[in-house]
């Protein structure tokens, strides 16, 4: 999304060299007067109070339009949010360099540490600095605004912006310049009565907004020269520090804490202002909120009601009837109704509650998830929902089943793919397998004469696709699909051996299959991207199956060339992560794909090599496995507290969307993870378990169906369940019943 912005926005200096803008996002600030929708934990500039971006996400949007092609976006904010920071940047396809303060310190810290990271990549490079939380619609004037302005920075000024007031407003400071347009500071003022501002806008006096543009150096220099305190702390706190996400160290907290206007501004002799006459607010009360964007959220119904605003959550109904000038603003633990005109009085409720209702002050946290009672829930919704659910209503008279239920559990007519036939198969023996009192026996059988009649060629492999008819619509299945028939037939194997005829069938299919392996012990897929792992972490998963099961040594031969081919060219050993997808010769594939990770695979590989280890003693194997989940936990979307799809090499998000299947593995690699961990380590694991039980849960429906997708914007979609999802689930509940056990918790489908 940047890239439509960084054109037209380079600068020269008095030398005639190119200099570039550096936006900074000031992210601190806690807006008490917006209570009780912003609150410590989510302050204001995180919230949408108009339209589906936050008014951070405004700033970042608007910032890019000044960057050029050697631009950096800055982003300073506290430790605390640093979830919504980097989540929100991605929802906006925007990235930055992210400076997490481990406290504030005001504004003159905050942004000297950015004019420090700045300096160091770019020494005559320009910072525009803006705070997050303020509202100013028009961005190609704030955009004309910063260029003119940084055209006197880059000639060593510190320019500032001022607003022409529209209104003798005491929520604002105001400076006195000393001509129009572009002109040197006579003075900051703090702010007014109302009386008194009247007088400042009859005399010339602007809105003091904030928003200040210098080069990074000459901002040091003043830095250093009046607040030489802050200058030392900052370098101290910023030197040896690396990444695109920093955390500063609690040496920061040695730096005065002390506002940028205080500080250097009011004193020093550079100080410009550039008069503009954009709309602008910096939305400090509800009063500035009503007059300058909609903060209309929820469902409401305004009667008779001139001049009033609501605000409520998902699944609240604001009436109002015959009152004016109000807010209204509801949130799921606190209700604010407000004169508009007393907007500034909020603060003085906010003062109230640390009184008389302290909790009140910020969100309640979310409870710390006990994995065992969290556990016994999952196992009941298995046993009493999903799966009398799909054994009734997910299985065809033929023996064929159901592609998907709708989310009122109605079969959708689709075309059958033999992955989902196998992956029920597997699904309804392994149920039996955990005692499950249900007819798993007769599922998986009627399962596995139609996987034998319909989805076998006449050559013993697989047919990929079938039409609602049974008309073979893809003759030859993909490397993918055949794994997924090799591990139904061992799951059926392992409950009901049948004279060692899935056995056969198995080790037919895997000679075949394993005849069109290359040199370097890979198969090329025929389905999606031909080079690929995920297939392979598939017949890994069928490999070890049939180890367990008592199959031949050829599959633990194939079990031990599959491993040595992600140890050797799938993972990245210096960055702890597994790639996706590769080029012909299997180095990384060029481009986004080369540089794609999903979690849910790096948990899945994570789970069979620790699970391979076990079987081979490999202890190595054992930190390849965690250094692959500690990757995959740089997905977790901490203010959804899911796992999302992918992220790249980096550890930066590309997708925003969470579907249901990665927190299954999450569950599986965190509770595996713990068996084998003692101590602090185990509780770690177990405590991340837990957080996976309610990522996973909360996707489930009382109707024994589930959501497939939470969006970036945290709502599900209206989908139908997948039954291919439910192979997942069951494995997540495998694992938590078998652990559970393993450490004195019993819990069963029985």
């Amino acid at each position: 999304m940047v890239g439509v912005y960084r054109h037209h926005c380079l600068l020269t200096n008095l030398l005639g060299n190119t200099v570039s803008i550096h936006p900074v996002i000031m992210c601190g600030g806690a807006g008490t007067r917006l209570w009780p929708a912003s609150r410590p934990t989510r302050p204001k500039q995180f919230i949408a109070l108009h339209g589906e971006h936050s008014l951070f996400q405004e700033t970042a949007l608007r910032a890019a339009h000044l960057m050029d092609g050697s631009s950096h976006l800055i982003v300073v904010g506290g430790a605390v949010h640093e979830s919504f920071i980097l989540e929100q940047l991605a929802e906006v396809g925007l990235t930055a360099q992210v400076i997490l303060e481990p406290e504030g310190r005001d504004s003159a810290p905050a942004m000297t540490a950015a004019a420090v990271w700045s300096r160091s990549i770019d020494p005559e490079g320009i910072n525009v600095f803006v705070s997050s939380d303020h509202y100013l619609p028009d961005h190609q004037a704030f955009k004309q605004a910063g260029l003119k302005a940084a055209e006197a920075a880059a000639a060593g000024r510190i320019v500032t912006l001022g607003v022409h007031p529209t209104n003798p407003s005491s929520a604002y400071g105001y400076i006195e310049p000393s001509g129009e347009g572009l002109s040197d500071v006579v003075r900051f003022v703090e702010k007014p009565d109302t009386k008194t501002a009247q007088v400042f806008i009859e005399r010339g006096l602007v809105w003091n907004t904030g928003i200040f543009i210098a080069r990074s150096d000459i901002f040091l220099e003043e830095v250093n020269h009046y607040v030489p305190a802050v200058g030392k702390a900052v370098e101290k706190a910023m030197d040896g520090l690396s990444g695109t996400t920093v955390l500063l160290p609690p040496s920061f907290a040695e730096a005065p804490k002390v506002s940028i206007d205080y500080a250097v501004m009011e004193k020093t002799r550079r100080a410009s202002v550039l008069r503009v006459d954009f709309e602008w607010s910096d939305l400090g009360a509800w009063d500035a909120v009503a007059n300058s964007v909609s903060p209309d959220q929820g469902r409401h119904i305004l009667i008779d009601s001139p001049g009033t605003v609501a605000r409520a959550p998902e699944g609240v109904i604001v009436t109002v009837l015959g009152a004016s000038n109000l807010a209204v603003v509801v949130e799921n633990d606190a209700v604010l109704v407000c004169d508009l005109n007393r907007s500034q009085d909020v603060k003085a409720v906010v003062e109230r509650l640390k009184q008389v209702s302290p909790q009140h002050l910020d969100f309640a946290k979310p409870e710390p998830v006990d994995v065992v009672s969290g556990g016994k829930g999952f196992v009941d919704w298995m046993k009493l929902r999903a799966l009398p659910v799909w054994a009734s209503l997910g299985i065809r008279d033929d023996g064929i089943f159901a592609e998907a239920l709708t989310l009122g559990a109605d079969p959708v007519v689709l075309n059958h793919r033999v992955r989902v036939q196998a992956r029920q198969i597997f699904t309804f023996a392994e149920a039996g397998r955990l005692g499950w009192s249900g007819p798993w026996e007769w599922l998986m059988e009627r399962g596995l004469a139609a996987f034998e009649k319909y989805y076998i060629s006449e050559e013993g492999m697989l047919h990929g696709l079938l039409s609602p008819s049974l008309q073979v619509l893809t003759p030859r299945a993909s490397v993918y699909d055949h794994a997924f028939g090799l591990f139904a037939l061992a799951a059926a194997h392992r409950v009901k051996s049948d004279h060692g005829r899935y056995l056969h069938l198995a080790n037919g299919i895997r000679e075949r299959l394993f005849r069109e392996v290359q040199p370097n012990g890979a198969l090329v897929e025929i389905e999606g991207h031909p080079h690929q792992s995920n297939a392979h972490m598939h017949l890994l998963e069928a490999c070890l199956a049939w180890e367990e099961v008592g199959g031949d040594m050829a599959w633990a031969d194939a079990s031990d060339r599959l491993v040595q081919l992600a140890c050797t060219t799938f993972i990245d050993a210096e960055k702890g992560c597994l790639r996706e997808f590769f080029s012909p010769d299997w180095t990384p594939a060029e481009g986004e794909k080369g540089q794609w990770v999903e979690p849910g695979h790096q948990f899945e590989w994570a789970w069979l090599l620790l699970r391979y280890a076990r079987r081979r003693n490999a202890h190595h194997l054992v930190d390849v496995a965690k250094d692959l989940y500690r990757f995959g936990m740089q997905g977790y979307w901490a203010s959804a507290g899911v796992v999302v799809d992918a992220i790249n090499v980096s550890g930066e998000r590309l997708e925003t969307r969470a579907r249901l299947w990665p927190q299954t593995e999450w569950i599986k690699a965190a509770l595996l993870l713990a068996e084998i961990s003692e101590g602090a380590e185990r509780q770690a694991y177990l405590n991340d378990a837990g957080l996976a039980v309610r990522a996973l849960t909360q996707y489930f429906t009382d109707d024994g169906v589930w959501r497939e997708v939470l969006t970036g914007v945290g709502v599900f979609r209206d989908e139908p369940s997948k039954a291919s999802s439910l192979y997942h689930i069951v494995g997540a509940c495998a694992q938590l019943t078998q652990s559970l056990r393993s450490m004195g918790h019993p819990a069963s489908l029985g």
